[in-house]
């Protein structure tokens, strides 16, 4: 087949090298720089991962490097249907009789696009790790490279790097909106403008293709990358034998977003319904759903293994746009999509993240601690106005700081400060601010 996709193969690499560079939206992700590895960028469909592919990529010509010596190659292509393993030396060939320097020590860039869709694809990434000098960037769908893919497939060769949708600061960005002056230089005006965007972003998300379009055609939208994602990520990957159970699942997660979520009452409202569904195939569906990237758990603060797995997690769709897809109380979202903001861009930074409940029953939304050694105690809390709202959190992190001595105590809420003296041990921060600052001592060591 090598002769068949030769000359298919010489004119993508044409294309891709002579292809302008499209315009895109900055993303605030980090790359790791370690010599000898892919890089793998993973993430949920329609989340940015081929554009931050460009943006890599625009980096790397911004440095200098020529782009002759840059490969984009994307196998998402019907004329190369039932390419091989083989066939993937084509590639390698024609690249190398375009630009021979490259042979010659000097580093080239190679960015395959869906490079999954080649079976034995590993195999080949690695063989080009050891046997050429490359830079390897790989990106595809969530249905064939999965993180713990990654890492078993790839022997040690490969690092994830995850894309996540827009945070708040990239939601700004991509509509021209990002504050240039820190947020204890706004004035007014600024902060009105900062605000009115946020509750704008925990409504509609931060998914790059549905920014400002309208309700109707967004909610579309994000009910379609919902339905793509479990048929092709789920159901399909993984032979789901019980598609509408996985299907209430799903609703009852990403509609009770924030709250907590048992496999053992789930297994038993689904018998209740008559539905025949074991708890091992409950407990395989969530981590199918955490895999393709649609949501995220998080597990109780705490030493013992047994407690952890007995007690429910807490639940976080990937995108506070999607919460209002399934969400049948009629009530606001405001309260749960500030936490799952809050949640998620915590993540974003790197942060290792639990719920507290305390052993006289109080419970704290976030414990974050990171690599070296800071700890923090978190309430979100959408309005702080309210006296007994108030009480109730402020007690909730002095229970837990006696139970975890030594981390700080924080409460990020959305409305303005309210005009109360708060004890001196608990910084109060608004969504805002703590979303946008850069230099704040609140999460210093996330950033």
């Amino acid at each position: 087949m090598k002769g068949y996709f030769r000359s298919i193969i010489r004119q993508k690499i044409a294309d891709g090298q002579s292809a302008p560079v499209p315009d895109f939206t900055r993303r605030d992700i980090t790359l790791p720089r370690i010599p000898h590895k892919a890089l793998a960028i993973v993430g949920m469909r329609r989340s940015g991962k081929t554009t931050f592919l460009w943006q890599i990529l625009a980096d790397y010509l911004k440095e200098g490097v020529d782009r002759n010596s840059v490969l984009y190659f994307n196998f998402e292509d019907d004329r190369l249907a039932g390419m091989e393993l083989d066939d993937l030396d084509v590639l390698v060939e024609e690249f190398y009789r375009i630009y021979p320097e490259g042979r010659s020590g000097i580093r080239s860039v190679f960015f395959l696009d869906e490079v999954q869709v080649v079976s034995g694809w590993e195999r080949f990434v690695r063989r080009l790790l050891d046997t050429e000098t490359l830079d390897i960037f790989l990106s595809g769908s969530s249905a064939r490279l999965l993180s713990r893919e990654v890492a078993t497939s790839m022997r040690g060769r490969a690092m994830e790097v995850r894309v996540f949708p827009f945070s708040f600061r990239e939601y700004l960005r991509h509509q021209d909106k990002e504050p240039a002056a820190l947020p204890e230089r706004w004035n007014k005006a600024d902060r009105t403008m900062v605000e009115r965007n946020l509750r704008e972003y925990l409504l509609q998300g931060g998914f790059p293709e549905t920014v400002g379009a309208a309700r109707p055609e967004r909610k579309e939208l994000l009910r379609s990358y919902v339905d793509v994602a479990l048929l092709r990520d789920v159901i399909e990957r993984y032979a789901v034998s019980h598609p509408v159970a996985l299907r209430w699942m799903v609703r009852q997660l990403l509609g009770n977003a924030a709250g907590s979520f048992s496999v053992n009452k789930f297994y038993g409202d689904l018998k209740s319904q008559g539905f025949s569904v074991g708890k091992d195939t409950l407990h395989e569906y969530l981590g199918y759903l955490e895999d393709a990237f649609l949501l995220k758990t998080v597990s109780i603060s705490t030493d013992s293994e047994r407690r952890r797995m007995v007690n429910p997690r807490k639940v976080y769709p990937i995108d506070p746009g999607l919460i209002a897809l399934y969400d049948r109380s009629g009530k606001s979202n405001t309260g749960h999509a500030l936490e799952t903001a809050v949640f998620l861009e915590l993540e974003r930074r790197g942060a290792d993240i639990r719920y507290v409940r305390t052993s006289e029953g109080y419970d704290v939304d976030f414990f974050v601690s990171d690599v070296a050694g800071s700890k923090e105690l978190v309430q979100v809390c959408a309005d702080l106005d309210d006296p007994v709202v108030r009480d109730r959190e402020i007690r909730a992190l002095h229970k837990a700081a006696a139970e975890y001595p030594g981390a700080k105590l924080c409460v990020i809420t959305l409305e303005s400060v309210p005009r109360i003296t708060f004890p001196k041990d608990i910084v109060v921060v608004t969504a805002s601010h703590w979303f946008l600052s850069r230099n704040d001592d609140t999460f210093s060591p996330m950033r």
